[in-house]
């Protein structure tokens, strides 16, 4: 058999055994009345309710002449009703394994001869059927309320992007309560940390809700591309992650503060095992061989810089400023406003250093939370808006390549090595616990990525940065003057 088709056989075969597991456990949940009755009688008077709750909207609306106000907020009761299901139906999905565990039911499972992947994808498949199941039943129930009391029905667009965005949430809602289940040693840690999935899905729902509302359905289709890629990434962390002897082995959550802190302070500063720490030339030594580590990160954090420079392009074509702004983006009116802050400039490199840096540290906070997502919209934020100015000063007349030259290049020399070596240390930080490294736990990849990132940040990023301060205070304003032929 040929390498392709041994590899498609594993996948088959992967897939049938997690079929099999997932059978299995959706007989034995449906069986419990305690889980199925609840869900039914929630699931049908919630989508009762909210089409109650559209057909007084609808009725309040039309006495003043806003039926199109109404008709906007309806889809936006529709998303609610697909999520209300998953939201309740969760509890399923996080007791997939610690719960079992608890109850002793796990181990007879865990010692057949199925792969960890088998397994892992068996219980997710397994958690995922109620709560869609749920989500499809809501949206029935409440459709067919709303064409029968006030005869609304939704086009086809809406009507496809709210069954694609309920299923795509429930893949991402359950695939994160499933590696919560398998990464907990109690149902009661499991519940709590279960706010982390709810509250961001929550406020992605309103997101939508505002897209619904403005009839940006372009943008909808975008979002459901981005959910599905979330949910790919954290299904394919789960199946990295999960590992039986692990889940049945840990028997309480500690959080060990001191442990942690040892753990990062030896990466970062390079203490060995008998607590000596390097010299200085060695510790940058290895600080620089990081930078070999984070070439894929490093191309994805320059994709984003380029990519957010097109964004700003674009923008000022389809925004071009009135003549009356355009009048102000001369070279002799720039060198003048530059001219009003000779006052401030001997202030300017620590305000210039520290905003540098809190953007940096925003990147790693926000980065963390959203797998580097936020971090790298933040980093393209400001070549956005360079990119916009530029477009903007050429549609006006004057020379882009003068302004670059004159306002960016000289402290962008430096200032773009650091601000792209930090970012993709930290996106290197954050998807670290997607995919970690055999015989790695989360944590312990999550905190040596953080401390390599303190590394980039405090070794490179930092004095880079103090230097670019400098001369973007000190030295690109001759610079400017120099380009547009003014004095000072």
């Amino acid at each position: 058999m040929s390498v392709w088709g041994k590899a498609w056989r594993w996948k088959w075969d992967d897939l049938h055994m997690a079929m099999v597991v997932a059978r299995r456990e959706i007989q034995d949940s449906f069986r419990d009345w305690r889980i199925i009755i609840p869900i039914i009688l929630l699931t049908l008077a919630f989508p009762a309710l909210m089409n109650f709750t559209a057909g007084r909207l609808l009725n309040f609306v039309r006495q003043y002449g806003a039926e199109i106000l109404g008709n906007q907020l309806v889809p936006f009761l529709l998303l609610v009703v697909g999520f209300f299901p998953m939201s309740f139906s969760l509890v399923i999905a996080l007791e997939t394994f610690v719960g079992e565990k608890e109850r002793k039911s796990l181990e007879p499972l865990l010692a057949t001869p199925l792969t960890n992947t088998q397994l892992y994808l068996g219980k997710m498949l397994a958690a995922l059927v109620p709560p869609l199941s749920a989500s499809y039943l809501g949206i029935g129930v409440y459709l067919l309320g709303l064409r029968f009391t006030v005869g609304w029905v939704p086009t086809w667009q809406l009507f496809v992007q709210t069954v694609l965005l309920s299923t795509v949430q429930g893949v991402i809602m359950v695939a994160g309560a499933v590696v919560i289940s398998s990464q907990t040693t109690s149902v009661r840690a499991a519940n709590l940390l279960a706010s982390f999935i709810i509250v961001p899905m929550a406020l992605l729902i309103q997101g939508e809700a505002a897209a619904m509302f403005w009839g940006n359905h372009v943008g909808l289709w975008w979002l459901i591309l981005a959910l599905v890629i979330t949910a790919v990434v954290l299904v394919r962390m789960g199946v990295r992650v999960f590992n039986r002897e692990e889940l049945m082995g840990r028997e309480i959550d500690q959080l060990r503060l001191d442990l942690i802190w040892r753990a990062f302070w030896g990466r970062f500063t390079g203490r060995d095992e008998n607590g000596r720490y390097p010299a200085p030339w060695h510790w940058y030594r290895d600080t620089f061989a990081i930078i070999g580590h984070l070439k894929p990160a490093i191309f994805t954090v320059s994709l984003a810089l380029i990519m957010g420079a097109l964004i700003g392009i674009l923008l000022a074509r389809q925004y071009i400023f009135p003549p009356h702004l355009q009048a102000e983006l001369t070279g002799s009116q720039m060198v003048d406003n530059l001219s009003q802050l000779s006052i401030v400039i001997p202030a300017l490199p620590g305000f210039i250093f520290m905003q540098n840096v809190r953007v940096l540290l925003l990147i790693a906070l926000l980065g963390v939370f959203t797998f580097g997502v936020l971090g790298l919209l933040i980093f393209m934020l400001p070549w956005g808006v360079i990119g916009f100015m530029a477009a903007q000063i050429a549609f006006a007349g004057e020379s882009a390549s003068r302004f670059l030259l004159g306002t960016i290049i000289p402290h962008a020399t430096l200032e773009i090595p650091a601000l792209v070596l930090a970012t993709a240390a930290a996106l290197r930080w954050h998807v670290s616990v997607i995919s970690p490294p055999p015989r790695y736990t989360l944590s312990q990849v999550f905190i040596l990525a953080a401390a390599d990132f303190g590394r980039v940040l405090v070794g490179i990023a930092i004095p880079l940065l103090i230097l670019a301060a400098f001369v973007e205070a000190f030295v690109t304003p001759d610079v400017l003057f120099w380009v547009y032929g003014l004095t000072g």
